[in-house]
């Protein structure tokens, strides 16, 4: 885009200057939301050719576009609002992204300081607008001459604040002086070879000898296990230690993990809920690996559990909402892996790691197994079409390298507690602060950042972002959604509420029915949707959209919220009894009770 032909100002270099130094920084992409006082930073972006920048009409869509990017792209994006209440409505992406330690670079134009808290149109207090949400702010004022010099250390700033050594948002508050519109001069000169300004080596510290032997005498010969959620950083790195322990994973289906790993346990939510087998099952040691998974029952069982517990996150992060663990390891996978059963400790004097009793990961394994097949056969029993059943549906139909991004809610339990374990596909979802805010527009980000994108939502999530889907027909991505529309918010059908209260009393504040035709919302947006009402029709459904050559499509199945309730029951049922037969048959060794 050819910048304005208009007088050369220091607005317009000191934004040139920002964008360059974020391009030698690694961003790639910026999202902007349209608005006059952001107009010299704008400019900017239009003007490079190093970063692609995506127009999103409401700001609070583009919070989470930008997020969806960080989310896909493992870097931050820029987004750039105008100043006043545009600002405001970041603050719920900029939650999700402390939360979920997302990268995320938001840039809120805003007046110069005469213009404050004078009256002035559009000016709000932007002084630390998102409180300690945010990694980092800064208010550099309005851009001088005479301090050119700092220009490019506030942009490198800004991104390495963003990318750890735990990512999140930074909040640069960008005050511009009229006029808006200009050319840039010269540029103040960068580092040699394009490099940035800054540069951090976020290196990990290694477990030294001594305390390698701790955690081999606190591990070795014992029954233990691995919780895996997103933040594993190598999946492959902790399947080989899980495998050399004889050590179960429970992994959701954001770790990573392969389900054809013998070590990786994905009905885990399933067999506890059978007290036999939750009994049996007790391990010494339990080993959290990045965050939590969604499930209840998971979680009540580790919270009965007498046990050793530890937690290791790469970034540091302390992720124990039971207040259980009792060590925190800040250490990557492939170097723990290293350290404990590699090449590597050999040559150190730490004890021998030995594995646990064989009968113990062959326990897992059988009722695993056992709890799948149920699934599978339980499954085939049902010709209507049902929400767990779309879920491992659309995570089988999903191809190699595409990614799935699941709504809050119902969606993400769905495929936790019923999808398989696919190391080849990417599942994503905005759970740290587990709102419904900005679903559809996550899921945008991530289309951006590269990859096939499908989306599986619920009808109010996906009305409550009705405003992601504008435009984005006309994007150059692939994104496919999957909606589940059971006519209100199928989730607090599960909660003590819905016995606890009237029928009547129920729908209104919790159930919230909504009539809306979904599919001709879709087509509102132009975008193409077929509905589904059995197992058959779902089935081709995603058989279709993930053939499909449109940027957007989508499929819409029609389930009803009290029938959802039964299935969830049924087949829960049915996986847990067939993981009691399969160790009161003996499984693994366990008739006796001895391991």
């Amino acid at each position: 885009m050819p910048m304005p032909t208009t007088d050369r100002c220091e607005t317009a270099t000191y934004c040139a200057t920002l964008v360059d130094e974020w391009a030698r920084a690694g961003v790639t992409d910026a999202v902007v939301a349209p608005g006059s006082r952001s107009t010299p930073l704008v400019l900017a972006l239009a003007a490079s050719p190093l970063l692609r920048t995506h127009v999103v009409l409401d700001e609070r869509s583009a919070g989470f576009v930008g997020l969806g990017l960080g989310l896909a792209q493992g870097r931050p994006a820029v987004v750039v609002t105008t100043s006043g209440t545009a600002a405001a409505e970041l603050h719920a992406a900029v939650i999700e992204a402390h939360q979920s330690a997302v990268p995320l670079l938001v840039c809120t134009a805003d007046r110069p300081p005469e213009l404050q808290q004078v009256g002035a149109p559009q000016t709000i207090d932007q002084n630390r607008l998102y409180g300690s949400a945010v990694r980092f702010f800064a208010d550099p004022g309005p851009p001088v001459a005479d301090r050119a010099g700092d220009w490019r250390s506030v942009a490198s700033r800004a991104v390495l604040e963003c990318l750890g050594p735990v990512p999140g948002p930074v909040h640069l508050n960008l005050p511009f002086r009229e006029p808006l519109v200009g050319r840039p001069g010269s540029l103040p000169p960068g580092r040699p070879a394009g490099g940035p300004w800054h540069h951090r080596l976020n290196g990990l510290r290694r477990l030294d000898p001594g305390e390698v032997s701790e955690l081999v005498g606190t591990w070795s010969g014992r029954r233990g296990l691995f919780v895996a959620g997103r933040g594993v950083d190598d999946p492959r790195a902790l399947e080989a230690l899980a495998d050399r322990l004889g050590w179960p994973i429970l992994a959701e289906p954001r770790s990573g993990c392969d389900g054809r790993h013998r070590t990786v346990v994905a009905r885990a939510d399933g067999m506890l809920r059978d007290a036999a087998v939750a009994n049996t099952l007790i391990p010494e040691v339990v080993v959290g690996v990045g965050e939590p998974p969604a499930s209840k029952v998971l979680d009540q069982w580790l919270a009965s559990l007498d046990a050793v517990h530890v937690a290791v996150d790469p970034a540091g992060r302390v992720l124990d909402p039971g207040h259980r663990v009792g060590l925190f390891l800040q250490v990557d996978m492939a170097a723990l892996c290293e350290q404990l059963v590699g090449p590597e400790r050999r040559e150190a004097p730490v004890p021998r790691l030995d594995p646990a009793p064989r009968r113990w990961l062959g326990a897992w394994r059988a009722a695993d197994d056992s709890a799948e097949a149920a699934l599978e056969d339980a499954l085939l029993d049902r010709p209507e079409a049902s929400e767990p059943a779309t879920a491992r549906a659309l995570l089988r139909a999903a191809r190699p390298g595409d990614a799935v991004v699941a709504s809050s809610s119902m969606p993400v339990r769905d495929l936790e507690w019923y999808g398989p374990r696919r190391a080849d596909v990417a599942v994503l979802a905005n759970r740290g602060a587990n709102g419904i805010d900005g679903v559809v527009s996550t899921a945008l980000g991530v289309a951006l950042g590269g990859p096939a994108t499908w989306l599986l939502i619920g009808d109010l999530a996906l009305l409550h972002d009705a405003n992601g889907l504008l435009g984005c027909h006309e994007r150059p991505l692939r994104l496919r959604l999957v909606v589940a529309d059971n006519g209100g918010g199928g989730i607090f059908s599960f909660l003590p509420q819905a016995q606890a209260l009237p029928g009547d009393d129920f729908e209104r504040f919790f159930g919230t029915p909504q009539a809306v035709d979904v599919a001709a919302l879709l087509a509102l947006h132009g975008i193409p949707a077929t509905e589904a009402t059995t197992a058959a029709e779902v089935d081709q459904g995603l058989a279709d959209l993930a053939g499909s050559t449109q940027p957007v499509s989508a499929l819409v199945v029609r389930t009803e919220r009290a029938a959802n309730v039964t299935e969830h029951e049924r087949l829960n049922a049915a996986m847990a009894a067939a993981a009691h037969r399969a160790l009161d048959d003996g499984a693994g060794g366990l008739a006796s009770g001895s391991w």
